[in-house]
């Protein structure tokens, strides 16, 4: 089963990654080989979609993606998805550590005229001791740049910058930041269905707006090194965290999250 076979990356993607906080992964997956679990990535997010409002009537957050998370925990051939060694075996080689365990998976279907996301850092979220961390972010169909690439500020996966959540005050700050500090934005002109950017935790990244007549369909999985520990939370959203993506752990406790 593919999902299961290593994936023969290359040392330049390894160098490029450590370097510049981000990496794209071209052919990962086949159309073929990754319709299965988009049908089933789809038919969970049914309901979800379902029970959302206008998107007019949305703030910038919920306006810039339908945002599920855990889809595995609803269907089989998802959870093959987001427990593939496949795609664990990648984020291990490009963090460079022998093995990582699950944080978390989350389906973001931006919608056709859906907003911006803000430059933000995902890491804000996340009450672990470690900085090696990393987010596949995976397109279920092709997409291209006016569907809302994502986009990298490269080489800020080390940036101290104030903790801030995704917003409208993270866009005016992270933004005047990286125009100040100059650094080189990145992204992909064109994905393919299979292709895959990876990123690290602290890494600045955003994604315009949605302005074609099509879903883009992303499924993201994240993952950090094994011997990660838990850490006091220093706002809600990394309390909110410690329950339910870390099954409740205590701060100091070492993460025994799922060892893919």
């Amino acid at each position: 089963m593919i999902l299961s076979e290593a994936f023969p990356l290359s040392n330049d993607k390894i160098s490029y990654f450590q370097e510049n906080g981000h990496v794209y992964v071209p052919g990962i997956l086949t159309d073929t080989e990754l319709e299965p679990y988009r049908f089933a990535i789809k038919k969970s997010s049914i309901d979800f979609q379902k029970n959302q409002k206008p998107i007019e009537e949305r703030d910038t957050y919920g306006k810039a993606f339908l945002q599920m998370m855990n889809l595995w925990e609803q269907d089989e051939e998802v959870k093959k998805f987001t427990f593939a060694k496949r795609f664990a075996g990648i984020a291990a080689k490009l963090l460079g550590v022998d093995k990582v365990r699950l944080y978390h998976d989350q389906a973001l279907f931006k919608e056709p005229g859906g907003g911006h996301t803000p430059w933000h850092q995902d890491q804000y979220y996340w009450p672990l001791d470690t900085d090696k961390t990393i987010t596949m972010w995976m397109p279920l169909v092709d997409i291209d740049e006016q569907m809302g690439m994502l986009t990298f500020a490269s080489k800020t996966q080390h940036e101290q910058l104030p903790l801030m959540e995704i917003s409208d005050a993270s866009e005016e700050m992270i933004s005047n930041y990286v125009k100040e500090k100059g650094f080189e934005i990145v992204n992909q002109q064109t994905m393919k269905a299979g292709d895959a950017t990876f990123h690290q935790g602290w890494t600045l990244h955003n994604a315009p707006g949605n302005n074609s007549n099509k879903m883009r369909e992303v499924m993201t999985i994240i993952y950090f090194a094994d011997g990660a520990h838990v850490t006091e939370p220093k706002n809600k959203h990394q309390e909110a965290d410690r329950v339910r993506w870390l099954n409740g752990q205590l701060p100091g406790e070492r993460v025994m999250n799922y060892e893919l």
